[in-house]
């Protein structure tokens, strides 16, 4: 079993939902970043999903975008997205990260070597945006294969013929996107996305997750009583690039995982 896999199973053992929360690595810069990554734990954080940076980021709002070019700018790539997730691994050995974003930067590495690397520096998962299953040969099953699970999103959009196709290979959790468009873009409703989750969840027994669009601790409490967990991401990039000090950024978190854990 990966982290992912064991921190689902502790959750569901205890009738407990997870809190997923997502940082851009190296934002806004890798100091500050790395102040507030640390005490994702400690704050409630079950699952950090840590975005690699990247120029042409087509699934993300204005939010996200703006964190990933601050941290370019300050020089984030790869190497130190994983000696950040390195150095995380020498303080928590079981809090499960999950690499997310676009497989260019994947590619240009080359697949098998950013899978070695990732796998010894301590990463569980890997969310790839713009790789569908028709391409699972090219990154996902080589990375089941190195040990880390490959979370595939399903969407408004995904069809009772799409469906399976989206869930075959995939492993940790299903992320269910709840809204038409990018990150942040609009509020996510636990009575439009509820059918969609019950009919993910009757297609597989994996946990289903549900971002895009959670802003705010009711909003995190509503969409984690109709799914397994609730994913914020824009809502606490926000916070970090106007400059809030890494405290009030985590206590933000603890809000928000509070509502979730609550449920």
């Amino acid at each position: 079993m990966t982290r992912i896999d064991s921190t689902f199973a502790r959750l569901a053992d205890g009738n407990r939902k997870a809190f997923v929360a997502f940082l851009m690595a190296g934002d806004p810069d890798p100091e500050r970043f790395e102040e507030v990554l640390h005490g994702l734990p400690a704050a409630g954080v079950d699952v950090i999903e840590m975005g690699m940076p990247f120029t042409d980021p087509m699934a993300d709002g204005p939010a996200i975008q703006l964190a990933g070019q601050r941290a370019l700018a300050g020089g984030q790539t790869m190497n130190r997205t994983l000696d950040m997730v390195r150095r995380f691994r020498k303080t928590d050995t079981d809090t499960p990260i999950v690499l997310m974003g676009y497989y260019n930067p994947i590619h240009a590495r080359g697949a098998d070597a950013f899978l070695a690397e990732a796998a010894e520096a301590g990463v569980d998962g890997l969310i790839i945006v713009d790789l569908p299953p028709e391409e699972d040969a090219e990154l996902c099953i080589p990375a089941q294969a190195a040990g880390l699970n490959f979370i595939r999103l399903a969407t408004p959009t995904t069809d009772e013929r799409r469906l399976p196709k989206v869930l075959t290979n995939t492993s940790g959790f299903v992320y269910y996107v709840s809204i038409t468009g990018i990150t942040g873009a609009a509020e996510a409703s636990a009575a439009t996305v509820g059918p969609e989750v019950a009919r993910i969840k009757a297609a597989t027994p994996l946990p289903v997750c549900v971002g895009f669009g959670i802003k705010t601790p009711d909003g995190a409490r509503a969409i984690a009583s109709i799914a397994d967990g609730a994913v914020v991401g824009s809502a606490i990039v926000e916070r970090i690039g106007r400059g809030d000090p890494a405290a009030d950024v985590l206590a933000f978190v603890k809000t928000l995982a509070d509502a979730v854990h609550g449920v």
